[in-house]
């Protein structure tokens, strides 16, 4: 039996504005419903609190808070929310409706996953997690259940900053499983949160995606934190022989235990995502996993770009309520508000009255009588063709493909006027996602509504930023509608310092609106540092400047063997590679470390040796010719209790 046909939601309007339709999930903090928003007659999800948690006044307040912080999160990669509001009991958030299956729903049904697919789903992910990061907001609760892929390929992430009001990590249920499978060693220890938990729970995700299971297993939540906190993530290879290196370096680099060994944030982790995917051959990222399974296709339109249309949820598309279910006066003329046929009474008219005999003419009081009904019809008749009988309403027609709406419009007697054409992010390609009038609203008979299309969403070319200075790049991107993205350097001969060598993606390449684009700019023609150690700390500075580097003097000074005041090392050394103004650092030099000498006169040549040795001294014996059988120490070079140099040489005369 379907349960929810229990749910006392189901119908209702919440707010007066929210017609709840179908539930789609239930967790521990809210239950998710398909939703119609009757005031813009658009289809949404709508997430409703737990009664017994919006008893808590704190908890609610503190969920409205950070559900006002999300809704200013505004990414493509990202479900949006678009309102907030409380109804008695319930407390809800209204967000964007997302028609397709969650990434869970597609390990469930595929197993592993090929390195490419993965590296597909993850770095929307990292997109939309790196953005919520440079925003100050932190997820706390990455898993497949909250990475959403669309019919159309699109993958975004939900449940932003709302997962850390609800502690779930006490109970002891199958979802909590889920959830502790996903936890960082710092979140279960001290209940940290910052960008690094999100970072770690992706490397979870990833190995999840390329091996079809969790890293960790056990019995209980206990079990699984345990091995968070004691035992690292094993490389997927281990699973999946022939995985690259490059993809266990990935997940092992995620899923450090120490947080600083970590990228700092998912910007960071997407950077070591894209540099690997770029060392991998085609046929490493469409290896099929041992782990996968097969699943049947109907033919070529039903893929996606990350997944097979196969894969499907209870969140599917809603289909709006058909014009006869809407309207009041759509029916014929003559037919009443339900639809059906009513007899004119002109066509049956009330029996005359018994003719009475008397004076006067008993035809004229009929005829009257008749006359005065058909006034009184004609009058109403009027009144209702006036003031209803030649309107009608407008039909609900978003989310409908342009000859749905026209054909709609047609059944309903009204005219389809010229259509036109906008982007949009939220409705599909080809469907109607406005029109004029409105929907509900009254229009004449045979009138004309104008319909607004989508053209999906708004596609930009990359220019060509190629020896453009970097800010005029980045004001050039943001011209077109796209944004800069990650800026590398690296060295170019044939570009100007500042100015971008390349873009990623490359130049003409088409991308969505609103997308990050990632420069690569010079730093110039590299320049080879030259060795200016034993110079004087004027000189040395002098030889950098005349190679287009900077000197920096460090404020601690060595003994060494160079002369006091001269250069003793440098970094970066000789032969190194730095950018025209790039910093050399010089340690100027105390000189040698004096140290006293210790006496050796009189005693044998071995014990000599090793007092001086053991001072810090070479040793070199002089023997002659009188000393070639000796084994006692006439004199020395230097004498006892003097003092010389660190590791300089004493030459022992022996007799």
């Amino acid at each position: 039996m379907d349960t929810t046909l229990q749910d006392p939601l189901l119908g209702h309007v919440l707010d007066g504005r929210y017609r709840v339709d179908a539930r789609i999930a239930v967790g521990g903090m809210a239950t998710v419903y398909r939703a119609v928003d009757t005031r813009l007659d658009r289809v949404l999800a709508l997430k409703v609190m737990h009664p017994s948690l919006a008893a808590d006044v704190s908890f609610v307040d503190r969920f409205i808070r950070e559900a006002k912080s999300v809704a200013r999160l505004s990414h493509p990669n990202v479900v949006g929310v678009y309102d907030q509001g409380a109804d008695g009991a319930y407390v809800y958030l209204a967000m964007e409706y997302i028609a397709g299956c969650t990434l869970r729903d597609v390990l469930r049904e595929r197993g592993a996953l090929q390195p490419r697919a993965a590296l597909d789903i993850l770095e929307p992910v990292l997109a939309a997690l790196g953005a919520a990061h440079r925003a100050g907001f932190v997820h706390r609760d990455m898993k497949p259940e909250n990475v959403l892929i669309g019919d159309d390929g699109r993958v975004k992430v939900a449940d932003f900053g709302l997962v850390r009001a609800v502690d779930t990590v006490t109970n002891t249920t199958g979802a909590v499983l889920g959830t502790v499978s996903y936890l960082a060693p710092e979140q279960i220890e001290d209940g940290t949160a910052t960008a690094s938990v999100d970072v770690y729970a992706c490397g979870v995700v990833l190995y999840e995606m390329l091996t079809g299971s969790k890293p960790h297993s056990g019995d209980t939540p206990a079990q699984v934190l345990y091995k968070h906190l004691n035992e690292d993530v094993p490389p997927p290879s281990a699973l999946v022989p022939g995985l690259p290196y490059e993809l266990d370096e990935l997940v092992a680099s995620a899923t450090a235990r120490t947080p600083e060994v970590r990228p700092h944030d998912a910007v960071a982790l997407l950077a070591h995502v894209r540099n690997a995917r770029a060392t991998l051959t085609d046929a490493q990222l469409d290896a099929v996993p041992p782990q996968a399974r097969e699943v049947d296709h109907v033919g070529a339109d039903d893929r996606t770009s990350v997944i097979p249309r196969a894969v499907r949820t209870s969140a599917v598309q809603l289909p709006l309520p058909t014009a006869e279910e809407n309207r009041f006066h759509d029916a014929p003329h003559g037919a009443g508000g339900d639809g059906v046929h009513r007899t004119s009474l002109l066509e049956t008219p009330p029996p005359a009255p018994p003719v009475r005999r008397g004076t006067g003419n008993p035809r004229r009081g009929m005829f009257a009588i008749i006359a005065a009904i058909l006034l009184v019809l004609g009058l109403g008749a009027g009144v209702w063709y006036i003031n209803s009988g030649q309107f009608t309403k407008v039909p609900p027609l978003l989310t409908k493909t342009e000859a749905q709406a026209k054909e709609r419009l047609t059944e309903a007697g009204l005219q389809a006027g010229s259509s036109t054409y906008e982007f949009s992010d939220t409705y599909k390609r080809g469907t109607v996602m406005d029109t004029d009038p409105a929907a509900g609203s009254r229009i004449r008979d045979d009138g004309t509504v104008k319909l607004t299309v989508s053209k999906g969403p708004d596609t930009v070319k990359v220019p060509d930023l190629k020896g453009t200075p970097l800010a005029t790049a980045k004001s050039d991107l943001k011209n077109r509608g796209l944004e800069p993205g990650m800026i590398t350097r690296a060295f170019s001969e044939e570009i100007a310092r500042g100015s971008v060598i390349s873009t990623d993606p490359d130049a003409g390449t088409t991308r969505r609106s609103g997308s990050a684009v990632a420069l690569v700019v010079s730093k110039g023609a590299p320049i080879d540092v030259p060795d200016v150690t034993g110079e004087s700390e004027q000189d040395a500075i002098a030889d950098l400047r005349d190679a287009g580097l900077k000197a920096e003097i460090a404020t601690e000074r060595i003994h060494s063997d160079e002369d006091k005041g001269d250069v003793a090392r440098q970094s970066p050394g000789e032969g190194k590679r730095l950018a025209e103004g790039d910093t050399v650092t010089l340690t100027i030099s105390e000189g040698p470390e004096m140290i006293e000498v210790p006496d050796v006169t009189g005693q044998s040549v071995d014990d000599a040796h090793s007092a001086l040795e053991a001072a810090g001294f070479e040793v070199e014996d002089d023997r002659g010719l009188l000393g070639l059988f000796g084994d006692t120490v006439k004199s020395q070079s230097v004498e006892g209790g003097d003092e010389a140099p660190k590791g300089s040489t004493i030459t022992i005369t022996i007799r």
